[in-house]
């Protein structure tokens, strides 16, 4: 039998009891907002028409310039590399995930022109690319199709609760 390593005599109970008689518990004042975006109705035609023109971006042949040393990561020219370092401390939490894991390289980026049209369209800043490990070929090409599109503006790899070095958290833009 295990015994509890902090359990509590009866008179170190009553000796709490009596130190914190007359006190009144502390009401919760902190408010939370979270914006629940709006869902719009649209036909599946539009839907497919706007999933191909967002991964009219993405090209296999371009090659960004991205750092090799160190964890995958972008910013876009002008953005204050303090969101970077938001994004690498997980500060801001991915509202959306797309899950890459059995696709083809034509299927994949088509999904992720798809989420970054929905993000755009539902209002969500950022979202989580799960690319797994597999066989390295998502893994290489998810950032360098990340860094072609004009709406992302920083990527990073995820910290371990969002998917580590599996998956990559990005910042997308929002028409204000």
């Amino acid at each position: 039998m295990a015994k509890k390593k902090f359990a509590l005599t009866d008179d170190d109970f009553a000796l709490f009891r009596e130190s914190v008689r007359g006190t009144k518990s502390i009401r919760q004042d902190k408010i939370f907002h979270r914006s629940k975006p709006k869902r719009l109705k649209m036909s599946p035609e539009r839907l497919l028409q706007e999933q191909i023109d967002a991964s009219y971006y993405f090209s296999d042949e371009y090659q960004p310039l991205l750092s090799e040393e160190g964890p995958v990561r972008y910013l876009r020219s002008g953005v204050s590399p303090f969101e970077l370092k938001k994004l690498r401390r997980g500060e801001y939490p991915p509202e959306l995930f797309l899950d890459l894991h059995g696709l083809t390289q034509l299927e994949a980026k088509q999904e992720l022109g798809a989420l970054i049209a929905a993000c755009r369209r539902e209002h969500v800043n950022c979202v989580c690319v799960m690319h797994g490990h597999g066989k390295h070929v998502l893994k290489k090409q998810t950032p360098l199709w990340l860094a072609q599109h004009p709406d992302v503006v920083a990527f990073h790899q995820a910290p371990k609760e969002f998917g580590g070095d599996a998956a990559i958290l990005a910042l997308i833009e929002l028409d204000q």
